[in-house]
Formats: structure tokens, sequence, C-alpha cells
């Protein structure tokens, strides 16, 4: 499966998840701290999860308002999506990412809210680079 690349962006981490992780135009700078509950020090600073997480809810909107332009019901412009992400040790090994979309769509009837959320989920650029690998958890609240 190919992509049209319609916009293209990078950034660089140095030190890992002690570090710092910079764009390439510079407008985003952040230090990085890896959590109490994954053995680091915590404190100021961000880590990979929240930044994940923080992206992965804005672009779920972005995908709701795309099929709301095909002919889906409007997204209220009160809509909200967090993304609840959490990171451990998987039973084969490694790490693994769990991960929760919560969806509030004030005002929309329940049934249209669902499926304003599964279509968007078969749209939304992180549930396909997701799906087949992480159990996405999508919940209308």
């Amino acid at each position: 499966m190919s992509t049209q690349v319609l916009y293209r962006t990078s950034a660089t981490a140095t030190g890992g998840r002690d570090g710092r992780s910079v764009v390439e135009d510079g407008s985003l700078d952040i230090k990085l701290t890896t959590p109490r509950e994954l053995g680091g020090a915590g404190g100021a600073g961000n880590n990979p999860e929240q930044l994940f997480a923080a992206g992965y809810s804005a672009c779920f909107i972005g995908a709701m308002k795309f099929v709301a332009s095909q002919g889906g019901p409007k997204v209220p412009a009160d809509t909200t999506v967090k993304a609840i992400v959490g990171i451990g040790p998987r039973s084969e090994g490694g790490f693994g990412l769990d991960i929760e979309l919560q969806v509030a769509l004030p005002g929309l009837a329940r049934a249209d809210a669902e499926a304003l959320v599964a279509k968007a989920h078969q749209v939304c650029p992180y549930s396909n680079a997701t799906r087949g690998n992480i159990d996405v958890r999508l919940t209308v609240v």
C-alpha cells in the first residue's frame, strides 16, 4: 500500500527518554523525561507517550471532521478526544502500547456519534498505523 505524501516533517531526538526532541523548523523544542513508573526521575518534561496521546487525539478530531465533510454528521465545536496511552512489557517480549480514545460529541445522538467515531477510526492515520498492532478501544462518552 502506498501513500501520496502531502506533508512531511521531521524531529530529531538526542539523549533518548531523558533528552530533547526538536522539530526541523524549531517551532517545537521539548525536554524529555522518563516517568517514575518506568524507572525515571519524572519531573519537568514530557515523554513519548504524552506526545503520542496529544497527536492521536488531535488527529482523530481531524478525521471526524473529514468524515463530516463527506456527508457525515457535523462535528460539534466543543468536541473532545481524550487519548489514554499506556506502555508496558508485552507477554511476547519487548514493550507495547495500550490505547483508549474517549470521544465526547456533545449534542449528537449516540447512534450518530458512534457511527462517526467508527468511520473516523477507518480514515485516521494514527488508527491506520496502529491497526493490527495495538488494540485501540473507542468509547463515546
